[in-house]
């Protein structure tokens, strides 16, 4: 370890144990839950349980915790292996809590055996009532007393299938008084008669997270369970089962989630949100999934570097969307290709130059990297330009075009207004300007001064695509809290231009390609883009508009 880094609270608890010679090495685990895809507070515990083993001696496992067949699915295990390589993290061994369905099977057994554990007939209403409150004790199962003969053959018959669901449960014998009310007697087993993704039929009886997490962990020989502070009243049981089973010593330990604004990350809600079609799929560039989000064209390195920026900490805080924004901003504006493209467009005509004159001109790729190069760009009579770069009564400080006004075309050279068109409707259909020849950017000696640069494309050589803006999904800053979720969708967190133009380079977009369009924001091409049809989502704009609307609310 360098010195030099400041540790928060667990790679302190680390670091210590390393020094005492408690551990030669350390081994962390991620165990999501195959029913879902994964989201950015998932992106969090996996920085931070990989990267404690990048920056410690030691290994990773992942492990998917299915123990719930009717919500889990195989293609969300193969989404998750996915979106872990993309993040840039490799683990040492897959494994799965189904692996050792026998293992915990006879890890309840001799719970049983020890009159730790009975099995309860009550109904899961009667459980409940029986639970108390947090400040009045609760009451015994009248099953609590049973034999340990009768419980390990109610037990057996459970495995067996001889009861339906619900008719039967496997409950820890712990204290129904206890202050902790997760430790009043919880079930350890349930009877499902679900087929699951990788047993089939073999099981009928499923464990408890509560149950499988810790003996999972023990059998793994994890050093270090990281979980969110939620899991702190689970802490105890997970202590107690590893106690009375007298198995290797795995230890919990709790760090606050980092909720982000506008967002939530519940995978209930968020598969209300699929399932009723209100996004597209899992991987709605709207949506705060890892693969929502690299399709919106987020690369792996903002969302570690965001990871990283948040840290890690004991109490729970909002962390603000514009965090992640700047990100991804701070890193394409590096990898980014700049190319133009037009979104609202309205023709310019340049009067004064000749009509089967055509000019290359040179544009850097990446003015922030010296080594990315230049592309050409051909430059005739007729552009496209946007729509708002033209004002037929221009206020002060306008400094793009309007009757008279001069700008400057990037790459190209200082044009002049001097008349417009209008249809009979009276919109603005066409632009005339003059050039000024000796005003070429890179050898100008025309000495005109202009405030105002603009982008354009080249009629003749640009392609139509379709432009995606996304936004926020939600207009209020913390949705998860909000009982209906749909009444807080921003209903503009979608829009799409139909027919933009884009210069012909863009054409030979790739899924992996970052791009920058000219003060219009970063984009990358989407997947179901083809070579007829291209389609460009915006990653995020230049600049944080969203935080300038707050203000202006």
């Amino acid at each position: 370890m360098s010195e030099e880094k400041v540790l928060n609270f667990i790679e302190e608890i680390i670091d210590n144990d390393l020094k005492s010679g408690k551990y030669e090495q350390i081994v962390t685990r991620f165990p999501p839950e195959p029913n879902g895809y994964l989201h950015l507070g998932h992106a969090s515990a996996i920085c931070f349980n990989f990267g404690l083993t990048k920056t410690f001696p030691g290994y990773t496992n992942l492990r998917f915790d299915d123990t719930n067949p009717e919500t889990e699915e195989t293609e969300y295990v193969e989404s998750i292996k996915a979106d872990i390589k993309w993040l840039g993290f490799e683990w040492k061994n897959e494994l799965y809590a189904s692996n050792y369905f026998d293992h915990l099977y006879e890890f309840a057994l001799v719970l049983i055996r020890k009159n730790l554990a009975y099995v309860d007939d009550s109904t899961s209403e009667e459980i409940r009532a029986l639970k108390g409150t947090p400040v009045e004790a609760g009451k015994n199962s009248p099953n609590r007393d049973r034999r340990v003969e009768e419980n390990l053959d109610l037990f057996t018959r459970m495995k067996n299938g001889e009861f339906p669901d619900g008719a039967k449960v496997l409950r820890a014998k712990i204290d129904m008084a206890h202050t902790n009310m997760l430790m009043r007697d919880p079930i350890l087993y349930r009877i499902k008669h679900a087929k699951h993704h990788r047993t089939g039929d073999k099981w009928c009886i499923y464990p408890m997270y509560d149950f499988a997490h810790g003996q999972s962990d023990s059998i793994e020989h994890v050093t270090h369970s990281i979980c969110t502070m939620e899991f702190i009243p689970h802490r105890a049981l997970y202590d107690w089962c590893i106690a009375n089973l007298e198995i290797y010593p795995s230890h919990q330990y709790e760090f606050a989630r980092r909720n982000l604004s506008y967002t939530i990350t519940s995978k209930r809600k968020l598969l209300q949100l699929v399932t009723e079609n209100h996004v597209e799929g899992w991987d709605d560039p709207r949506m705060p999934t890892i693969s929502g989000l690299r399709r919106r064209g987020y690369t792996p390195e903002s969302i570690r570097n965001f990871c990283i920026t948040i840290g890690i900490a004991k109490r729970d805080n909002l962390v603000d969307m514009s965090v992640l924004e700047h990100s991804v901003r701070e890193h394409l504006n590096k990898i980014s290709l700049r190319r133009m493209a037009v979104l609202d467009p309205i023709k310019l005509v340049i009067t004064n130059y000749e009509d089967a004159k055509e000019e290359m001109l040179h544009a850097e790729n990446n003015p922030e990297d010296e080594n990315s190069g230049s592309h050409e760009i051909a430059f005739g009579k007729e552009i496209w330009i946007e729509r708002d770069d033209f004002m037929e009564t221009p206020p002060n400080k306008f400094f793009r075009l309007g009757p008279g006004l001069s700008v400057r075309l990037k790459h190209a050279y200082i044009v002049q207004c001097h008349d417009f068109k209008k249809d009979e409707n009276g919109n603005i259909t066409e632009i005339h300007c003059n050039y000024f020849p000796e005003s070429k950017s890179g050898q100008d000696t025309s000495g005109i001064k202009v405030k105002g640069t603009i982008h354009w494309v080249n009629c003749k050589y640009a392609k139509e695509a379709e432009i995606r803006l996304y936004d926020r999904l939600f207009k209020v800053e913390n949705p998860g809290k909000e009982e209906d979720i749909l009444s807080t969708i921003n209903e503009n967190s979608l829009t799409i231009i139909h027919k933009a133009y884009i210069e012909p380079a863009l054409a030979k977009a790739t899924i992996d390609d970052k791009f920058q369009f000219l003060r219009l924001g970063y984009f990358c091409l989407d997947k179901n883009a083809t070579a007829e049809h291209l389609i460009f989502n915006r990653t995020v704009s230049l600049k944080d508009s969203w935080a300038k609307e707050v203000k202006k609310g």
